[in-house]
Parts: C-alpha cells; sequence; structure tokens
C-alpha cells in the first residue's frame, strides 16, 4: 500500500480535478467539496470514500457534467467539463429500472437515448439486441432477458442495472454505492462481476462507497475523504494482483490496508 502524492499522478490524467469546489443552492450555501485537486488515469478503477455528506456523490456530479464547479476546473478526457457527457455509464445504489420494461429493454435503454447510436437504433436493433443479451449473459441473468424488475431479486436488478451503464460502451464509468442496498453474501458476488466486466471492457471507474472491503477489493486507488465540506486526505495505490478473489480478503495484507485505512477516516473525523 503507498500514499503517492497529487503532483506525481497528474501526467497522462483522464479525469483532472483542480481545486474544484461544489456548493448546493447559490452563493453563501454550505460547502460539500472544497478545493479538491485528483487525477485518475484513463482505465484506472478508482474509489471515493468517506463519512455520510462528505462530497462523493457531489463529485460524480461534477465528473459526470450534471453539476458545475463553482470554482476550480474539471477536465475528463483533455476537455473541460461544461455539461453533461455522453462517455458516462451510471449506476445508483437504486437500481432505478423502469419498471414497465423487461430486463432486455431497461438495458437497451440507453442505446436509444445517447449518440450516435440513438440516431441508428431502429435500423440496428436486432445488432443492438444481440449486445444487450450477450451482456446479460455474461452477469449470469440468460433467462431473464424478458422478466420485469419486480420480477427479479435485488441481486439481479443490480446486475441489470450494471449492463444499462456498460452497453454503449462508455469510457468512463460512475458508480455511486450500487452494492449498498444488498445483503453482504450477494453484494461480494458483484464485487466479482464489476471486477469481471472491468477487466474485460477497462473503462475508466469512479466508485463511491462506504465500504473499505469493497474500496480494496475492487480499486487501484482509493482516496479518503473528510467529512464535509469534503477534502482529499490520502491518496492510496493498492498493491494487490488481479484478478482478486474474495479469500484474499481475509489475508493478513489486505486487513492491515483496512485497519490503515480506516484509521485515516477516523483520524480525519477527529480534526
Amino acid at each position: 500500500m503507498e500514499d503517492v502524492s497529487f503532483e506525481e499522478c497528474h501526467r497522462g490524467s483522464f479525469v483532472k480535478l483542480e481545486d474544484a469546489t461544489i456548493a448546493y443552492g447559490g452563493t453563501g450555501s454550505a460547502l460539500a467539496l472544497s478545493e479538491t485537486s485528483m487525477s485518475i488515469r484513463k482505465g484506472e478503477f478508482v474509489a471515493i470514500v468517506g463519512p455520510s455528506g462528505c462530497g462523493k456523490s457531489s463529485l460524480l456530479k461534477l465528473v459526470s457534467g450534471l453539476h458545475p464547479a463553482q470554482k476550480g476546473s474539471v477536465t475528463v478526457a483533455g476537455r473541460k467539463v461544461g455539461g453533461p457527457l455522453n462517455i458516462c455509464g451510471m449506476a445508483f445504489q437504486n437500481s432505478t429500472l423502469l419498471p414497465w420494461r423487461t430486463t432486455l429493454e431497461n438495458v437497451l435503454l440507453p442505446l436509444e437515448i445517447v449518440e450516435p447510436h440513438a440516431a441508428r437504433f431502429r435500423q440496428q436493433r436486432t445488432l443492438y439486441e444481440d449486445l444487450a443479451r450477450a451482456l446479460i449473459a455474461t452477469v449470469g441473468l440468460s433467462g431473464f432477458e424478458d422478466a420485469y424488475p419486480w420480477q427479479l431479486s435485488g441481486g439481479m436488478q443490480q446486475r441489470t442495472s450494471l449492463c444499462r451503464s456498460l452497453i454503449h460502451s462508455p469510457e468512463m464509468l460512475l458508480l455511486d454505492e450500487p452494492f449498498g442496498a444488498l445483503d453482504p453474501f450477494t453484494r461480494e458476488e458483484l464485487w466479482d462481476v464489476l471486477q469481471d466486466l472491468w477487466l474485460k471492457k477497462r473503462p475508466t471507474v469512479i466508485l463511491v462507497t462506504h465500504d473499505l472491503r469493497e474500496a480494496i477489493y475492487l480499486a487501484d486507488t482509493v482516496y479518503i475523504f473528510s467529512p464535509r465540506p469534503g477534502r482529499i486526505l490520502s491518496r492510496t495505490e493498492i498493491d494487490l494482483p488481479r484478478p482478486r478473489q474474495l479469500q484474499h480478503t481475509y489475508a493478513p495484507h489486505f486487513m492491515e490496508m483496512t485497519h490503515a485505512l480506516r484509521e485515516q477516516i477516523v483520524s480525519g473525523a477527529r480534526k
């Protein structure tokens, strides 16, 4: 486990924040994220960990262009972010599946609304359906293509949500506590699903989570955020080989990293 300075990481960055600050409600509002600088390489898997209300989800809004920075700058793929990006896939704690659409139809949704796919969706629907079915199969949902969300378990709904976020082959995947509402066994199962998808497609991933084991298991780099207003307390590179396996989470080195990161969060809360 190695702490690395921000200055060492700016070269070759795909996502770059420089003194980015975000507040809600206009001037005078409480800050959600304060003067945050970070750099993420293309294809890197990053996890953001910190207490509730520390600006983790606000960071995703900045990077995706859903909310502008009050101060500072946000750059993605060499361009300053000035509005919503179409290179992003997103998944949340709640699957947000449309209840009137089947698994297949929910997965296809981004292709119907994100260019350049939307312009050719009708003409190439069969091709897109084949792609969606193949992706659905990779997460173990073959046979449930025609099921509606209410017919799926919570874990199955989240698998569908992951497929939907990846169907248009986004360059960047933003995940806001996607497994937070699931039981521990389902959550760990989906860690492997997500790891496998990332290893195959290699999008740049930013995962927001409260689970330190999840962060260490999945990420290349873990950022610890302070309580509100959020600021970066540390950046830690995870030196575990891939693919990772669940038994690794009980190894002494893994547990040492977990305790070290937990202490950083506790120390930050005391300041």
